[in-house]
C-alpha cells in the first residue's frame, strides 16, 4: 500500500497491485528469476530496499560445560582440576627424585669420563677438573662451569662437555697450535697465534721437533689483545716471505715484535747476525732489496751490525764497534805513561766508527 494526499489535505490509502505478493511455484527457475528481477527493478524505482529476514547467530556460553555452571557443578569441577594438577606435580616430583637418587645415574669412576681431542695434554691434566664429580650424580655436574674451567687451561682453546645417559660424561677439547718460540724472562716458551704462552719442557720440545723463530716482545702482563696483534704481525711477516714457497723465514733466528710499527728480525750473515728493520709492510720487497746489496755492503763494511730497510730510496747501515787493539808496550816491558793509556782507553770506548752511514740506493 501507499499513502497519497487527497484534495482536502488528507491522506488516502491506495492499494498496490497484487503482483508484490506473487510467489512463483517451487521448481520454476525462470519464473523465480523474473520475479527477482522485477523486485530489483521495483526497489530501484521506489528507493526502498527489499528487506530479508536476519539469520540468528548463536551466542557462546563459555568454555565450561553446562554442568560446571550449576550450583553443585562448580565445586565438582574445581576438585577435578586440583586432582589433575596434583597428579602432574606428583609425577614430576617422582621423576626428579628418580633421576637424582637412582644409583644408575652415578659417575662411578674416572673411566666414566670420555676425553677426545687431546694430544699435548694428558688425560690426567683434563680429569683434574672433574675430581669432585666422581661418585656423584650425573645431573649434579655443572656443565658450563666445567667447560669454563677447561678453557682456563692454557693449552685448551675450546672445550665441550655433555652428559651421556645414564652415567657418562663426554669431553671434547680443541688444543692450541704453537707457531713460535717466545723468550720470556730468560726462558723459552711456546706461543700460539692468539699470543697465548704455552709451557713445555725442553725435552718435550726436542721430542716433538719444533722448529720456529724466537720472538721477543710477548709478555704475560700485556693484555691479550696486544699479544694477539703482535702475533698477527708475525704471521703476516712469515706469510709474505714464504708466499713463493722458498721458506725465507727459516733464515731468521729472532724476530722482535715489541713495536707494532717496526718489526725487526735477525738474519745470519757470515757467522754474525745482522739486524734488519722491516717496518710493518712490504716485507718481501725489502728483503729482496737486502739480498741484492748485502754482498756489496759486506765488502765495504765488514763489521755491519744492522740495516734499516724502511725507507723507499735509501737504507741506513749501522756498524758494530771495531775490536779493541791490544795495549802497546815499549821495549823493556814497561807500559806507556798513564796519561797515554787513559787517552787510548777513551778512544776505544768511544762511539763506533760511522755509527749511521747512509748509502743512497741507485
Amino acid at each position: 500500500m501507499a499513502r497519497q494526499p487527497d484534495q482536502h489535505g488528507g491522506t488516502a490509502i491506495l492499494e498496490e497491485p497484487g503482483d508484490d505478493f506473487y510467489r512463483p511455484p517451487a521448481g520454476d527457475s525462470e519464473a523465480l528469476r523474473s520475479f527477482r528481477d522485477s523486485r530489483a527493478d521495483a526497489d530501484s524505482e521506489t528507493g526502498e530496499p527489499f528487506l530479508r529476514a536476519r539469520r540468528r547467530v548463536p551466542i557462546r556460553r563459555g568454555i565450561l560445560p553446562a554442568w560446571a555452571r550449576t550450583r553443585w557443578g562448580r565445586p565438582a569441577f574445581a576438585a577435578c582440576v586440583l586432582a589433575v594438577l596434583g597428579g602432574v606435580v606428583a609425577v614430576v616430583w617422582q621423576t626428579t627424585d628418580f633421576l637424582h637418587h637412582d644409583p644408575r645415574f652415578t659417575i662411578a669412576s674416572a673411566s666414566s669420563i670420555q676425553i677426545v681431542g687431546n694430544s699435548q695434554l694428558t688425560r690426567a691434566d683434563l680429569l683434574s677438573v672433574f675430581g669432585h664429580d666422581i661418585g656423584h650424580n650425573i645431573f649434579y655436574v655443572p656443565l658450563e662451569q666445567r667447560q669454563t674451567q677447561l678453557e682456563q687451561i692454557p693449552w685448551v682453546e675450546r672445550a665441550t662437555v655433555m652428559r651421556i645417559l645414564p652415567n657418562q660424561i663426554r669431553v671434547a677439547v680443541a688444543e692450541r697450535t704453537p707457531i713460535a718460540f717466545a723468550e720470556v724472562n730468560g726462558q723459552i716458551e711456546l706461543v700460539d697465534a692468539a699470543g697465548v704462552l704455552l709451557q713445555m719442557s725442553p725435552q718435550e720440545m726436542a721430542a716433538r721437533r719444533y722448529s720456529f723463530p724466537v720472538v721477543t716482545g710477548i709478555h704475560p702482563s700485556d693484555p691479550s689483545a696486544v699479544r694477539a696483534a703482535r702475533m698477527q704481525l708475525y704471521r703476516r711477516f712469515l706469510h709474505d716471505l714464504d708466499a713463493g714457497g722458498q721458506s725465507i723465514s727459516a733464515q731468521f733466528s729472532e724476530i722482535n715484535l715489541s713495536d707494532l710499527d717496526d718489526l725487526k728480525a735477525t738474519v745470519a750473515s757470515n757467522e754474525t747476525g745482522v739486524l734488519l728493520y722491516f717496518g710493518h709492510e712490504d716485507f718481501l720487497a725489502r728483503w729482496q732489496n737486502y739480498q741484492a746489496h748485502i754482498a756489496q755492503w759486506r765488502a765495504q763494511y765488514p763489521n755491519l751490525a744492522s740495516v734499516d730497510l724502511r725507507y723507499s730510496d735509501e737504507v741506513v747501515l749501522k756498524l758494530a764497534n771495531p775490536p779493541a787493539p791490544a795495549a802497546a808496550r815499549p821495549a823493556g816491558g814497561k807500559s806507556r805513561p798513564a796519561r797515554a793509556a787513559k787517552k787510548q782507553k777513551a778512544r776505544q770506548t768511544g762511539r763506533p766508527i760511522s755509527s749511521r752511514a747512509r748509502r743512497r740506493m741507485r
